[in-house]
């Protein structure tokens, strides 16, 4: 017979194991919103906050940290601030715990001591022709929900480039290759697609990894070939990594599709759902109810991008579109892990050529190597112009 005491730890267990239920479904909630409630321009979780210590005479101090000292050149935001730093600075005198890097410019706003910034890729704020001098057009794309907003800035070539950012980053973010692609003459198309500032909503008002927005960029395929495009590239950030894999599985256009670049792409969204939540502090027991959580939100299925089948021989490694593909990742990128790029190059190197970019994080394989990257963007894009 069951006693007391054992009834009353029983129901303390259910109590308990229910109470861990419902934590994790609230986390998956809290810990999807990065990815299924995109807010444009909102910095991506994980990333630290640093303090601005001084600034003035083309230099400014931070606090001393990973991020801090990573090479490269990044947007520094916060809230009514946007100022770009470059390189780390050695040679100027510090405090131990902070890192002198080059002031390229303030943006908007004031590095104030004490003002609270986080590294972001994003180096232009505005439209190409305010940020950077370049003529372009804002045009409509027809889309499934509504227009779309996007700029077209135009060149003489009849290969176009369409640009996709990705998580936490909104059309702003192309910008950085846009005086590169411009030197080229490629026309560009850079997309604002659904749940973006000026884009419809979609219907759920979530955002799918990818798997519905890439009908978004099907629709920027047909705006460009209907306007004179004879062949694109589609060049995505991220989840338009993910959106450019899709559109060249399925579009109907597909064969229009020259080529594929994407730059920390997401492959599994499985993991990135994952990695959000942990980077959002879920502790570890619970991220897999509350990566379940989130995928049930969206009605998101498998461990996969979806659309983007296992290759025949070589299980849980996505197959690739019969065209050539460009990969821009890294080891530092701990959103969209880049074990499954590798897995994919070696297992399709007659199609993929990936640029490996070491101390980048998610979406800032440019900004951690800007001249290599757009070296080896040049090799690739040359053969399709």
């Amino acid at each position: 017979m069951r006693t007391a005491t054992a009834t009353a730890a029983a129901v303390t267990t259910l109590l308990g194991a229910g109470a861990a239920a419902v934590a994790a479904v609230a986390a998956g909630r809290y810990a999807g919103d990065a990815a299924l409630r995109p807010a444009p321009g909102r910095p991506l979780p994980g990333g630290p906050r640093l303090s601005v210590h001084a600034a003035g005479d083309g230099h400014v101090t931070l606090t001393r940290s990973l991020a801090s000292l990573r090479p490269g050149t990044y947007g520094l935001d916060a809230p009514g601030v946007h100022a770009v730093v470059g390189p780390v600075l050695d040679g100027v005198p510090h405090a131990p715990d902070t890192v002198v890097r080059r002031l390229v410019r303030v943006s908007h706003g004031r590095l104030d001591p004490g003002t609270r910034v986080r590294l972001t890729p994003r180096l232009y704020v505005g439209d190409p022709r305010s940020a950077l001098g370049l003529d372009h057009a804002d045009v409509d794309v027809p889309g499934e929900l509504g227009p779309l907003p996007a700029w077209f800035l135009p060149g003489a070539r009849t290969t176009w480039v369409i640009a996709v950012h990705g998580l936490g980053a909104t059309r702003e973010h192309p910008m950085n290759l846009m005086p590169f692609l411009h030197r080229h003459r490629l026309p560009v198309l850079s997309l604002a697609y659904r749940n973006d500032l000026g884009a419809p909503a979609s219907p759920d008002g979530l955002g799918h990894l990818g798997e519905s927005e890439w009908r978004d960029l099907d629709a920027a395929l047909r705006y460009a070939v209907r306007y004179g495009a004879e062949r694109v590239v589609l060049h995505g950030w991220s989840t338009g990594a993910a959106m450019a894999l899709h559109a060249a599985s399925r579009s109907a256009l597909a064969a229009r599709i020259a080529g594929l670049v994407l730059d920390s792409p997401v492959l599994d969204w499985h993991l990135t759902l994952r990695a959000l939540a942990a980077a959002r502090g879920v502790p570890a027991p619970l991220l897999p109810l509350a990566v379940r959580a989130a995928e049930g939100r969206a009605g998101l299925r498998g461990t996969r991008a979806p659309g983007v089948p296992g290759a025949p021989g070589a299980p849980g490694v996505p197959e690739i579109p019969e065209v050539p593909v460009l990969m821009f990742h890294g080891p530092g990128d701990t959103l969209a892990p880049w074990d499954l790029s590798r897995r994919l190059a070696a297992a399709r190197p007659d199609l993929i050529t990936l640029h490996t970019v070491p101390d980048a994080p998610h979406g800032a394989m440019w900004n951690a190597a800007p001249d290599r990257y757009e070296e080896a963007l040049r090799r690739f894009l040359t053969p399709l112009m």
